[in-house]
């Protein structure tokens, strides 16, 4: 069904195959069925492997993912992603793990995040739709490129047994970066992630979840800034609901 509904955002196979990660071929299976016969002759299938076939990984990788995620990655890195932290566990325990199955344990512990489809906006009749057009639209067609669009945002995660705060952000094609705190996150945690963004070169991210204009220590650093636009989401616009 999200291949399908991401189709009719606009975005093309390949575009949808690294968003839901289901193979083109499923994907254009599933837009093939819908345009011949609605929704209902779209294929349903359950993702991923049935229940007591998945690699359940044990306490001690668990832990040592969640230690890396609190701590933070490497200074120039906005986030943690996948690659990364397989990486990580490759180099610093000896531990392998594919990006796959890390993205199935962040699912697992509610820490996946689907970007939202900004583009589908610019022609929807509504405050949401006004609001991509007068404050997204101008920045991104000054940018071009995906590496130099971002979106991201905070929330309190529901977790059962930790505190979790998460720092999200969504890169090119939509990956996952992520950076996670016990505590709801303070000026200095969004200047280190939005400082690692500017050091890329000219980016501009669309923002939820915090109101910067409340923080001294953001807006100034925002003020000294020529290559880094920053979008708040309004609060009541819906956008990432």
């Amino acid at each position: 069904m999200l291949a399908v509904k991401l189709r009719l955002d606009g975005l093309t196979v390949a575009a949808v195959s690294q968003r839901t990660g289901l193979s083109a071929p499923t994907v254009s299976a599933a837009w093939k069925a819908f345009r011949e016969g609605g929704w209902a002759a779209v294929p349903v299938r359950p993702r991923g492997r049935l229940k007591g076939q998945a690699n359940v990984l044990d306490a001690t990788v668990q832990q040592l993912l969640w230690d890396a995620l609190y701590a933070g990655p490497a200074a120039d890195q906005p986030g943690w992603n996948s690659a990364g932290l397989a990486a990580y566990l490759r180099d610093e325990h000896g531990v392998e793990l594919t990006q796959r199955a890390i993205e199935h344990w962040w699912e697992s512990e509610r820490l996946k995040h689907e970007p939202w489809p900004l583009e589908a906006l610019a022609k929807q009749r509504s405050q949401r739709g006004r609001w991509y057009r007068q404050s997204v639209a101008p920045l991104f067609a000054k940018l071009e490129q995906a590496e130099q669009r971002w979106q991201g945002g905070v929330r309190k995660v529901a977790h059962p047994h930790r505190l979790v705060y998460q720092l999200y952000l969504h890169g090119p094609r939509g990956r996952l970066w992520m950076r996670c705190y016990q505590h709801p996150p303070v000026a200095s945690d969004y200047l280190t992630a939005m400082g690692a963004l500017s050091s890329k070169g000219p980016v501009a991210l669309v923002f939820h979840g915090a109101w910067f204009s409340a923080s001294p220590e953001v807006t100034a650093w925002l003020a000294q800034q020529t290559m880094f636009w920053l979008v708040q989401v309004p609060a009541d616009s819906s956008v990432a609901s």
